[in-house]
């Protein structure tokens, strides 16, 4: 079988998904326990700006699917990963708690490029492989941990307490570099250079895209309230658990850092394993078995065990850690059609971007409160084991595609 262009797509996708969601985001966990101490930050200040970056995503997300069905997703793409560039060297150079909150928020407006990124797999891409191409994006965000687990405490050793200045602008540089890849390999559909969409067979697929409003159908409710849970959930440990590690566990930010590193590593298995799990055994067992592996990260520390225990929560939230993304990336397509997909995409992303929104914010305080994260984390855990139950109870998709 002859190469396929998608593939270029999806690898380019890979790039998307690392400046903007990894770079822009995860990183942000490895750069806040320096933060906090440059900057004399609270744990609920910290869990603010986070959910700031999550605000600016979510306002992105509601644009997004218009934008890109006027301008293109190409030109959406390259336009949010610039405000991200711009926006992340000038946090670098912010003086007060403020100014941060103001570009990080910025910031997360850019990191909503994943969201047209994404959407290419409906149109690039046929039903049976949509869940691999997926996974395949999904990792750009375990390149991203895996750098920033060496670059920001090696910034942090050269340059001292003000490291994460240099950080943030060295990462802001990189996605500019990024953005230039993009320009190049990014193309919107496969018919603008002469293709069919990958794995489509030369007889054209049957159409069930329908006319009426995505807001009566239940299924996006239903992936929307599983996704809400999804987005509530993993970022309290994506945000937190390096300072957890750093403040309760007594942990150099240098040894912390490795653990984040083996998220990285691990996650590189995420989404394309459980991404073609998805397209073998279906997206509701798919999504059933990534929840009960988180509830196992998130209860391990939780119950405040050390040592092996330590790892194995690592272990787990990474090897499942962007599963959900790609697994939803799929679904929108397989429930709702390859030209309503991005839209519901969107959708489901804004549901999503609303969990992710309350959820530092909540465990922040929460930690404030009690001292500490395990009850943040223990909130996480049973959280997520009752959203692996709701996605058994998803009707399984009327059409192909």
């Amino acid at each position: 079988m002859p190469f396929h262009y998608g593939w270029v797509v999806a690898a380019t996708g890979t790039l998307v998904v690392m400046a903007g969601i990894g770079l822009g985001r995860f990183a942000f966990g490895m750069l806040l326990p320096s933060m906090e101490i440059s900057l004399g930050l609270s744990y609920s200040q910290m869990g603010f700006l986070s959910t700031a970056n999550f605000v600016g995503y979510l306002v992105s997300v509601f644009v997004s699917s218009y934008l890109s069905a006027r301008f293109g997703p190409r030109r959406v793409i390259l336009a949010a990963l610039l405000l991200v560039s711009a926006t992340m060297v000038m946090v670098g150079r912010a003086d007060t708690y403020e100014q941060i909150l103001v570009l990080y928020t910025l910031t997360g407006v850019g990191t909503a490029a994943n969201v047209p990124a994404m959407g290419l797999l409906a149109t690039w891409f046929s039903r049976k492989l949509r869940g691999r191409a997926a996974g395949i994006m999904v990792i750009g965000s375990s390149f991203a941990i895996v750098l920033a687990g060496k670059l920001i405490p090696y910034v942090n050793v050269v340059k001292g307490a003000e490291g994460w200045r240099t950080s943030w602008q060295l990462l802001g540089g990189l996605v500019l570099v990024i953005v230039l890849a993009c320009y190049w390999l990014l193309v919107d559909r496969p018919e603008q250079i002469g293709l069919r969409p990958v794995g489509v067979e030369d007889s054209p697929p049957r159409s069930f895209d329908s006319a009426g409003s995505l807001y009566r159908e239940r299924a996006l409710y239903h992936l929307g309230a599983v996704y809400f849970l999804f987005g509530f959930t993993y970022v309290i440990y994506a945000t937190f658990i390096v300072t957890a590690l750093v403040r309760e566990w007594g942990m150099s930010e240098a040894v912390a850092g490795n653990f984040w590193i083996w998220v990285g590593l691990l996650s590189f298995l995420s989404g394309p394993v459980f991404g073609t799990l998805s397209d073998k055994i279906g997206r509701r067992a798919g999504l059933l078995v990534v929840f009960m592996m988180q509830g196992v990260a998130y209860a391990l520390v939780a119950a405040g065990l050390k040592g092996v225990f330590v790892y194995l929560s690592v272990g787990f939230y990474g090897v499942v850690a962007w599963s959900i993304p790609s697994i939803m990336a799929a679904a929108a397509a397989d429930y709702f059609g390859a030209k309503r997909a991005p839209q519901a995409f969107g959708l489901l992303t804004c549901i999503f971007g609303i969990g992710q929104i309350i959820g530092p914010a909540i465990a922040g305080t929460m930690a404030e409160a009690m001292g500490g994260f395990r009850g943040s984390f223990l909130m996480a855990a049973v959280l997520v084991v009752f959203a692996g139950l709701l996605s058994l109870t998803l009707k399984r998709p009327q059409h192909s595609a």
